[in-house]
């Protein structure tokens, strides 16, 4: 049988957990730090700590964190990458993913999202329910891209940037790295490392 273990039981969990029983992974096991006070997240047991997943990895046949942070989650995957962890892409059978698309490990694409054709994804991002990453964009690692948000043709993204919930990004856009995009914003223009915009049209939060 399949075994599945997923470090992070939260909301964010339950769902990739879901996601990964639709793809075919027969037993799932969460790790949390919250243990043992947290003992189970839905039907799914939680067994142990981040350390205990380090020390048995190879009990598995993928490791997934499922931790909405970004930061912390590149800290996760790196830490189970050293570890020897294998890291696998899930799918959700009703997202529709160009065979011409790359997607990188330990991503997940929920139900409803759209990759299409020469889109690039790197190692540990969310695209999550109902977004769609048109052609030839390239997202960095441990990006999220929120419900509903889109983004346009060869729109760049990169490492760590957040897309809020129903935002759209016109084509050819650049953004930068640890970005924090609104929910619903409209980006029209290139963003820089590390701010934060919002609005119609997006415009840069002041103090970010």
């Amino acid at each position: 049988m399949k075994r599945l273990a997923i470090l992070g039981a939260s909301g964010h969990g339950k769902v990739v957990a879901d996601t990964a029983e639709c793809c075919g992974w027969q037993v799932i096991e969460f790790f949390d730090d919250a243990w043992p006070q947290r003992s189970s997240i839905g039907v799914w047991p939680v067994v142990g700590t981040t350390s205990d997943l380090l020390s048995r990895v190879g009990e598995f046949d993928g490791v997934l964190v499922a931790i909405g942070n970004n930061s912390v989650r590149r800290r996760k995957l790196d830490e189970l990458k050293a570890s020897g962890a294998q890291l696998p892409v899930l799918m959700h059978p009703s997202s529709i993913i160009s065979r011409y698309a790359k997607i990188g490990p330990g991503t997940v694409v929920f139900a409803s999202a759209v990759v299409n054709a020469y889109a690039i994804v790197g190692e540990g991002a969310i695209l999550n329910t109902g977004c769609s990453i048109d052609h030839d964009c390239v997202l960095g690692a441990c990006v999220h891209v929120s419900p509903g948000a889109r983004l346009a043709g060869a729109v760049t993204v990169g490492d760590g940037s957040w897309i809020g919930i129903g935002a759209c990004v016109r084509q050819v856009l650049s953004i930068g790295s640890n970005v924090m995009v609104g929910a619903g914003a409209a980006v029209v223009c290139d963003i820089s490392d590390n701010m934060t915009v919002a609005g119609v049209p997006a415009r840069a939060i002041a103090g970010s």
